[in-house]
């Protein structure tokens, strides 16, 4: 069966996550309705992984496959004139019918932004924190997080997942590209557990605010246990930023 790549950009300010629920409206459920007044059949949708309420993404990645042949390109311009404007699909295109957009994944790469400093455009984009955190110790505090490491004190308690152990490549605070004073903290895994960045997040700006050292950070990893790390970040700042794939899904 041929399958098709989506690539994906969302405001998710008022989606209840990517992932389909039977009574909320979700980023998946409105492509998937689309997608089937488009095409004039039912198509389900697989994403790269799943986003929680809030959360927004400029490079999700989906697939599906269908019995016959599609125009990518007359499909790109239906799919965007049916979906809400606060979705946006980027690209249409044809991959090898094995491809998948979770399981195929190398790597993700997430970015949140925080702002120091009272504003008023991007606001629903950013978390707005004062006071103005030490990024030096929170850098301090995130290079450790880099390898291979079980991050089961980052993962929600109620998640079925039993594999805890991610590579994490990168992890850095930056100075925003956008707006002079604003922060952005990006990571980039081969994979990400339930709740893993924000509680990451949280925790990282207890040790920017001098409530632990950046050498906390490993008791926190050493603890297994989502009691031993700081709280949530608040879902408005985080946006998936990119999916790798090898050549083939590319």
């Amino acid at each position: 069966m041929p399958t098709y790549r989506l690539d994906i950009e969302y405001d998710g300010t008022d989606w209840h996550g990517w992932q389909i629920q039977p009574d909320d409206p979700t980023v998946q459920g409105a492509i998937e309705i689309a997608l089937k007044t488009a095409l004039r059949q039912s198509v389900s949708i697989t994403g790269s992984g799943r986003t929680d309420s809030g959360v927004h993404a400029s490079g999700q990645v989906a697939h599906f496959s269908v019995e016959d042949e599609v125009d990518a390109h007359r499909l790109l311009a239906s799919l965007n004139g049916l979906v809400p404007t606060s979705v946006a699909i980027r690209a249409v295109r044809q991959v090898h019918d094995d491809f998948h957009a979770r399981f195929d994944a190398r790597s993700r790469k997430y970015r949140y932004r925080i702002a120091t400093r009272y504003i008023a455009i991007g606001a629903p984009y950013r978390w707005f924190v004062r006071p103005k955190p030490n990024f030096d110790v929170m850098n301090q505090a995130a290079a450790l997080l880099l390898g291979t490491q079980n991050f089961s004190s980052f993962c929600r308690t109620a998640s079925e997942t039993e594999n805890r152990v991610c590579t994490i490549s990168e992890a850095r605070w930056i100075a925003s590209p956008d707006r002079m004073g604003d922060v952005d903290f990006i990571i980039q895994a081969d994979r990400f557990l339930h709740g893993m960045f924000r509680a990451i997040v949280g925790t990282l700006l207890e040790i920017g605010h001098g409530k632990s050292t950046a050498e906390s950070i490993k008791d926190v990893l050493t603890a297994e246990d989502r009691r031993a790390a700081g709280f949530a970040a608040p879902a408005r700042g985080l946006s998936l930023e990119k999916v790798e794939y090898d050549e083939e899904g590319q």
